[in-house]
């Protein structure tokens, strides 16, 4: 973001990254505290304290279990040209490129350009943290931080180090499974099984810089955070210091479990403002034990296309209000079209479970093991329905898929704004050239984009769209005209308001 002060010169801009980094850590104990008012009135509330002692017994209770991690690359991946230099390109401003916080990063002024942040990255290595759980030397890390890796190392806070290998990893959500090649007991730590609160303290332990041994405490500022990381992004927001070096290690409550995987923080230039990110312990703590099973993660699959309701497709669908996901495209031969699930269907709840958006239909499926039946209720023609679906088990790097971005004969119409072309197969009608301004261009729809459906009757030619428009504007009235349209990056519905007169 740029920051405007009274007396900073114009040109003074701060643009906000994000850095893959670790996260905050914090503690927490009990107390109470009396509002004001009557004794009738008062009332006792729990609240979290940090202990008047400090945090050196929890310390010194974890520390043997953190660890420095650090990765070897061969002269080649040192150069960048392993997989690192491949997630360098996909996150240019520390996001996946289209993602909204890239996008608006990039066209913030003063962006440099600035490269994917990464571990603490020095003469062919890279270091990051981690924490054992397993007396037999098990333990996790990011899943950028031993990433096109040779070699991995880990060190102790006694200064021991041991060689480690990697068992499995899940880019997805950026976790991976160590193994230390050693015999000997290690002390463990566990995930913590009650889900923590906005407000709990955290100590976080870790490796900035290459420091090691390096403890920060700090609150959980919000939850749920989706940052643009990953398909199933659902961070923890903490504001313990923690830097590049911290990626991988963890948050501890003040029982010294752990809350969640130190990942990435916003920075100006690499170092912290206080906003960290961390991956929740119920996320980590699942997909751990799946790698730990035979070094892959298996995630329930649904065979759709999917994208936001919006409150002009709301509208359109007769919903009364926006919630749920809509159903953009079924795949072939998945799930979803063998359960009978369409296009234009919208998913609002999965086992009774309220699905808010795209992000929770894609947690909730990849959460389920493949091979169960769920039951699924949709919006339909008006009408809810349940739908029994048997989730099968997601092939390679397919997922229940967000909505594409947006991108874009005769004249349609002047009031839609674009002019219309039949395609060469048939297959619906392409869009030849968009008005700037037109409420299609406000939409998103670009030249060359395809128009398979208005309002659920297929088009096949320009003129079927226009009588198909004009025909759903006279019926509806002031809603919006509900388009189906594809292009490249696949399908998505675009709810169309025309201009009236």
């Amino acid at each position: 973001m740029t920051t405007h002060t009274k007396h900073a010169s114009k040109s003074r801009k701060t643009v906000y990254a994000v850095m893959i980094a670790g996260l905050l850590g914090a503690t927490a104990l009990t107390g109470t505290i009396s509002h004001a008012g009557t004794e009738a009135t008062k009332t006792q509330i729990s609240l979290n304290t940090a202990p008047a002692s400090g945090f050196a017994d929890l310390v010194e209770a974890v520390m043997p279990s953190v660890v420095s991690v650090q990765s070897k690359y061969t002269p080649a991946a040192s150069r960048g040209d392993d997989g690192m230099r491949d997630q360098r390109r996909q996150f240019q401003f520390g996001f996946p490129q289209g993602s909204p916080f890239e996008r608006f990063f990039r066209n913030q002024p003063g962006q440099n350009g600035g490269a994917m942040p990464r571990p603490h990255r020095r003469n062919g290595t890279s270091q990051g943290s981690g924490f054992i759980i397993s007396e037999d030397g098990f333990l996790v890390t990011n899943n950028h931080v031993i990433k096109g890796a040779s070699e991995v190392s880990v060190k102790f806070s006694d200064g021991r180090e041991l060689d480690a290998k990697v068992i499995g990893t899940d880019p997805k959500t950026d976790l991976a499974l160590l193994k230390i090649d050693s015999d000997e007991k290690f002390t463990p730590i566990k995930f913590a099984a009650d889900k923590p609160r906005v407000g709990d303290w955290v100590v976080a332990v870790g490796n900035p810089f290459g420091l090691g041994g390096t403890v920060t405490t700090g609150i959980i500022s919000a939850a749920g955070r989706d940052i643009g990381a990953g398909p199933y992004d659902n961070f923890l927001q903490i504001d313990a210091p923690i830097n590049r070096g911290n990626s991988g290690g963890p948050a501890f409550n003040l029982k010294g479990e752990v809350v969640g995987v130190n990942t990435a923080i916003f920075s100006p230039s690499g170092g912290s403002v206080g906003i960290g990110f961390a991956i929740p312990a119920s996320t980590a703590e699942a997909i751990i034990a799946d790698l730990k099973d035979d070094g892959n993660v298996t995630r329930g699959w649904l065979g759709v296309q999917i994208q936001q309701v919006s409150a002009d497709i709301a509208s359109s669908i007769g919903l009364d209000e926006p919630k749920g996901t809509l159903v953009a495209a079924v795949t072939d031969g998945s799930p979803a079209e063998k359960s009978g699930l369409r296009t234009g269907d919208t998913i609002l709840k999965v086992n009774g479970a309220d699905i808010k958006g795209p992000k929770e239909l894609s947690r909730a499926v990849a959460g389920i093991k493949p091979g169960t039946s769920v039951d699924m209720t949709v919006f339909r023609d008006g009408k809810q329905r349940d739908i029994k679906v048997s989730i099968g088990e997601m092939p390679g790097e397919k997922q229940a898929s967000l909505n594409p971005g947006r991108d874009s004969g005769p004249a349609a119409d002047e009031k839609l704004g674009l002019a219309l072309a039949p395609t060469e197969d048939g297959d619906g009608v392409v869009v030849a050239d968009v008005m700037p301004g037109s409420p299609a261009a406000e939409q998103g729809i670009r030249q060359g984009d395809v128009i398979l459906e208005v309002d659920g009757a297929f088009v096949d030619q320009p003129e079927a769209v226009v009588a198909a428009i004009r025909q759903s504007s006279a019926k509806s009235g002031k809603a919006p005209v509900l388009l189906l349209v594809k292009n490249d990056r696949g399908q998505r519905f675009v709810a169309l308001k025309i201009a009236k007169g």
